[in-house]
């Protein structure tokens, strides 16, 4: 079984042989949530990449000590998840599973058919929730890399984003069921190349909304046969994404990828 990984920015600097002391919010989730002891290992991860595995040496009230045994960094594909706001917390269900997935990123999508709408104090509420849920997917899959949540984004400001992204080598990939090329017919010859899935919400994508978006470079295709919900079309793209490109059948795009030494 993999080592429960833990927070702490001390790990980016980390030496093997170096003890790091844990506090606050995290040892006290190690300590007396888990009941994790002396002996046992884990992971701590500053949530850029960075890795340091090692054994506890200490654990007390509101305090962990770990004595580095490798060291390494993460190499994940980078993978932006643009999630259509959508009703019934499938949104937050389409981001939790994208994270443990492998998204690098997450757009929250202010789509014109949303019903759930972000405006004022509550916007900021709704984000700092979905960064919780990102840290606590990203902590329960083992990952480094904790992903970024953006703040909201209307339509006509997703459009101007990905036109950036695109300018700046980025592949921008409108899931959309009327779309006439498949996911699995593209070819990745850069496996490490960046990658956004747009995803609408329950109502789907209008055709403004398409429009525009392949105006500033996005590709609209589809998933398959099927037509997916809000909640599973996100992770479904990832997943066959990582597929696609291989990275789940090489160890150095992985938890334990980028040389532990």
């Amino acid at each position: 079984m993999s080592a429960p990984v833990f927070l702490s920015p001390a790990s980016a600097d980390a030496r093997v042989g170096d003890e790091v002391t844990v506090t606050g919010d995290e040892a006290h989730h190690a300590v007396a949530v888990q009941r994790r002891q002396v002996g046992e290992r884990v992971d701590l991860v500053d949530g850029a990449g960075a890795r340091a595995q090692g054994i506890i040496v200490e654990a007390g009230a509101g305090l962990m000590r770990v004595r580095v045994e490798a060291v390494g960094r993460d190499l994940d594909a980078p993978v932006t998840l643009v999630q259509a706001l959508a009703k019934g917390g499938r949104d937050e269900q389409a981001v939790e599973a994208a994270v443990e997935l492998g998204a690098t990123r997450i757009v929250p999508w202010q789509a014109a058919r949303s019903i759930v709408q972000w405006r004022g104090p509550k916007a900021d509420k709704a984000v700092a929730r979905w960064r919780s849920l990102v840290i606590a997917a990203a902590k329960q899959s083992r990952r480094a890399l904790v992903p970024a949540v953006d703040p909201a984004v209307s339509s006509r400001g997703l459009a101007e984003v990905v036109r950036s992204a695109v300018a700046d080598g980025a592949v921008v990939l409108v899931l959309h069921e009327a779309a006439a090329v498949p996911l699995t017919s593209l070819t990745w010859a850069q496996d490490l190349q960046e990658v956004w899935f747009v995803v609408g919400p329950e109502g789907g994508i209008s055709d403004d909304e398409v429009a525009d978006l392949a105006q500033a470079g996005a590709q609209a295709v589809v998933l398959g046969p099927h037509v997916l919900r809000a909640s599973s079309a996100g992770p479904a793209a990832i997943a066959a994404l990582a597929a696609l490109r291989g990275t789940w059948g090489d160890a150095t795009h992985g938890a334990s990828g980028g040389g532990l030494r």
